[in-house]
């Protein structure tokens, strides 16, 4: 039975004779420890109840874990690097050196597990700055371990040391178990963690005070533990396929950058020619038919979402249910086991890195969704898998009461970015992933948070300086979600360069359009032409608006058209998660529907939708699945369906119609990839280029005149831009300005047809069909030849793009 114990409330070890009934004391039944300093709260005062006696001396902890047990000898070791790495000793005796910044600290252990399970525990005796360390011999790759770190617990001074609770290395770079999976859970609790991984009595009868009594039971055999892994992971020597990557990367420049962003499990689970054990795996997508579909679609770049060691939440657990989307994060060096087919003893570090020289062969950069701004131990009743018992009041933010946590990220902790050592964390495991995994960018979920100091979002914190000071990791794509939940936390626009910032302006903007519910184009036209007003200053381009209408969290393309309300029961929250407002249109019926009229038109949308994106200027930024019509049944919120509902169906492209989307996508990103004034490198100057009149960027009315003032506030559902080829803001390796095309795209998101005047000289004298999305058939352009001044049909809702046909060319076709 849990008990609390005088001077550090525990439950697990100790003397029992003076509990009360049900083994709890009956000078402490409420739970509370009788010196605790905090404050005057549920009847505390100065740390105990105002009617308590003078505070009793803390018991001494109880056995094993006062103690640490020997088994090992343990040499002195260094203090760098971090993280446990084979070296060879003194006497050329061949070993790992483990070093642990936890500050504060009493006592650390790092404890070295068998393949059966038993654990030897080293005592880490040398400490320099805060960092404990000792050289281990024998110890060699693929032996599992971890933590025990000892001090003082007090919650009401932030401090929750436990020494019971087995420790995740922070700078493990590989992870063997799996919350949520078999070998880690025992049957009995695969519906919840484990009461054990809890530093504190999780089912303490006061929850209030819960996260107060400390726990005392063994976590070691139901928590993940780290891998020793070798600094090459390959006995080959550095032309092995497991050594790390070489610089032969990509390089690909933001302005002809495609960013696909996909699921490493999701993406290949249900496809049909991988074979059944790599699918859902690292080896899965770097297999032939998984590049091949990227190759053949034209995108220059992956961003996965997280791969960092994570961990399931209880509640999901609790529920059927698993955290798919990954960003609950417990590692920041390891990939994430469970998506290795080679297994979790360090061999997931050289399967990781197969992919990305497998994605780099194919022209194909790897960029990582990474989540420094929060991890899986959540508030003060989350569990206790790794910073919180370091050091838990230098790895969190917490409140003026550091009982509690700050929480800017809505995951119920906040990492303490400006502390010099957080931030070492965060770069070393950014510099890892660059130089030895061989990355070539990251999206920061939650950026905005990173950016923060005490309170406030600021762009010359800690974080931001480091980065931009960085030899490694200033040359990186760095794109920033900039937001958090906190106050002041919405900052599209304002992260500095070298940064990209994903632009939900951009988005919003976009879905409005095409559901019909902008008064005015004025935005559109902002957000189509690089979205200036957001990212014109400190020498950006439009390369820094990273447009998307899609992303993972939210409505699949398909399901945009089809729900005007999300559908997320199966995720047991009573459909209260997801967001609300999701600017969705449902062509007439909400789901499924038999209808061959709204059927059409959802094609039809998410023609229009795709072309919008890959004709902007800036970045686009595709889902996996988006282009073969992927649905997600209207849930808005998919983040633990590991199912059907979130993996790819690859059956989808045995449907014509989706396979039919699929090749427009792919036609319109290789028609971006051809012509440099569809992915411009800087803004437009909407100035004359010559005596002709011509700009490099005109808009135009379905009359054919150019936009006035008046026109821009006027209501209006039909818009042409004109983007002119004589200036693509590039030049070539011997400083030539580079000349293109010129492309007039037509957009008409309104209920019924409407006849457009193409504009006359200077700007064409003829215009060639190139896309026509109000088509079924998308396999080849229309190429039709239309006069300048003539008037083009343009049927409701769809998009033109033609190509501007000069005097000179229309003179060599008649000849």
């Amino acid at each position: 039975m849990p008990r609390p114990r005088t001077g550090a409330a525990a439950i697990g070890g100790g003397d029992e004779r003076a509990a009360g009934p049900g083994g709890v004391r009956d000078d402490d039944r409420d739970g509370v420890r009788d010196d605790d300093r905090g404050s005057d709260r549920d009847g505390l005062r100065n740390g105990r109840r105002a009617d308590s006696g003078p505070p009793a001396a803390p018991a001494p902890l109880p056995a094993p874990y006062g103690e640490p047990a020997g088994g090992a000898p343990v040499w002195p070791g260094s203090a760098q690097p971090l993280g446990a790495r084979v070296r060879t000793g003194p006497g050329g005796v061949v070993g790992t050196n483990f070093a642990l910044w936890a500050q504060g600290a009493e006592g650390v252990e790092v404890c070295l597990f068998d393949d059966d399970g038993a654990e030897t525990r080293c005592p880490l005796t040398e400490r320099t700055h805060e960092i404990w360390h000792g050289f281990v011999p024998g110890v060699l790759p693929g032996r599992r371990y971890g933590y025990r770190v000892h001090g003082r617990w007090d919650p009401w001074t932030g401090a929750r040391w436990n020494p019971a609770k087995l420790l995740l290395d922070p700078y493990a770079r590989a992870v063997d178990g799996d919350f949520g999976g078999a070998g880690v859970i025992p049957r009995a609790w695969r519906g919840a963690l484990p009461p054990e991984v809890y530093g504190h009595v999780r089912d303490w009868p006061q929850q209030h005070i819960a996260d107060t009594v400390r726990d005392d039971r063994d976590s070691a055999p139901y928590v993940p533990k780290g891998v020793v892994v070798g600094d090459n992971d390959d006995p080959g020597g550095p032309d092995s396929p497991d050594a790390p990557p070489d610089d032969r990367r990509p390089n690909t420049p933001w302005a002809d950058t495609v960013i696909y962003e996909l699921h490493v499990r999701g993406f290949t689970k249900r496809h049909p020619a991988i074979p059944p054990e790599l699918r859902g795996t690292y080896a899965g997508l770097a297999h032939p038919a998984a590049i091949e579909h990227l190759t053949r679609l034209g995108v220059t770049a992956v961003e996965l979402l997280p791969v960092h060691q994570f961990a399931h939440e209880d509640h999901l657990l609790r529920r059927g249910l698993r955290n798919y989307w990954g960003y609950n994060s417990i590692g920041y060096f390891a990939p994430h086991g469970a998506y290795a087919a080679t297994g979790t003893r360090g061999a997931q570090v050289g399967e990781f890195r197969r992919m990305v020289r497998a994605l780099h062969d194919a022209g194909i950069e790897v960029i990582l969704d990474v989540v420094y701004n929060h991890t899986a131990e959540s508030g003060e009743l989350g569990p206790t898998f790794s910073l919180r018992g370091i050091d838990n009041r230098a790895y969190y933010r917490l409140q003026q009461d550091p009982r509690r946590y700050a929480d800017y990220t809505g995951c119920g902790n906040t990492l303490h970015v400006p502390h010099p050592h957080v931030l070492r964390l965060i770069t070393d495991s950014l510099r890892y992933w660059v130089t030895e995994m061989g990355v070539d960018g990251f999206r920061f979920d939650l950026a905005a948070t990173l950016a923060r100091t005490a309170s406030d979002v600021d762009m010359l914190s800690p974080f931001l300086t480091v980065i931009a000071q960085d030899p490694v990791l200033r040359r990186v794509k760095l794109i920033a979600e900039p937001w958090d939940v906190g106050a002041g936390g919405y900052q599209v626009g304002a992260f500095p360069p070298p940064w990209s910032e994903w632009n939900d302006r951009y988005r919003d903007a976009v879905r409005d359009f095409w559901r019909g519910a902008l008064p005015d184009v004025r935005d559109l036209g902002t957000r189509l032409s690089g979205s200036s007003d957001l990212y014109g200053w400190g020498g950006r381009g439009p390369y820094a608006s990273v447009n998307f209408i899609t992303a993972h969290d939210g409505f699949t393309l398909r399901d945009l058209v089809s729900y005007d309300r999300k559908h997320n029961e199966a995720n047991g929250e009573g459909n209260r998660d997801g967001t609300g407002d999701n600017r969705s249109w449902n062509c007439g019926a909400e789901g499924g529907t038999e209808d061959p009229a709204v059927r059409e038109l959802r094609r039809r949308q998410l023609r229009n939708l795709l072309s919008t994106l890959l004709l902007s200027t800036g970045v686009p930024m595709l889902v996996a699945g988006d282009e073969m019509g992927r649905t997600q049944g209207g849930n808005n919120n998919a983040y633990c369906q590991d199912n059907e509902t979130g993996w790819l169906d690859w059956t989808l492209l045995e449907d014509p119609g989706w396979r039919t989307l699929t090749d427009l996508t792919a036609r319109l990103i290789h028609l971006r990839r051809d012509h440099p004034v569809l992915r411009r490198p800087a803004f437009f100057s909407g100035r004359a280029q010559g005596s002709d009149g011509l700009r490099d960027l005109a808009w135009f009315t379905a009359a054919g005149t150019e936009m006035t003032e008046r026109d821009w506030y006027a209501p209006t559902a039909a818009v042409g831009l004109y983007l002119s080829g004589h200036d693509t803001a590039r030049r070539d390796a011997q400083g030539a300005p580079v000349t293109d095309d010129s492309f007039l795209v037509l957009l008409h998101s309104g209920p019924a047809p409407v006849d457009f005047t193409l504009p006359g000289p200077p700007w064409a004298t003829a215009y060639e069909l190139l896309v026509d999305t109000s088509r079924e058939d998308q396999d080849a352009p229309p190429g039709a030849r239309h006069r300048a001044g003539s008037r083009i049909g343009l049927r409701e809702r769809s998009v033109l793009l033609l190509r501007a046909v000069t005097a000179m060319e229309e003179d060599r076709k008649t000849e």
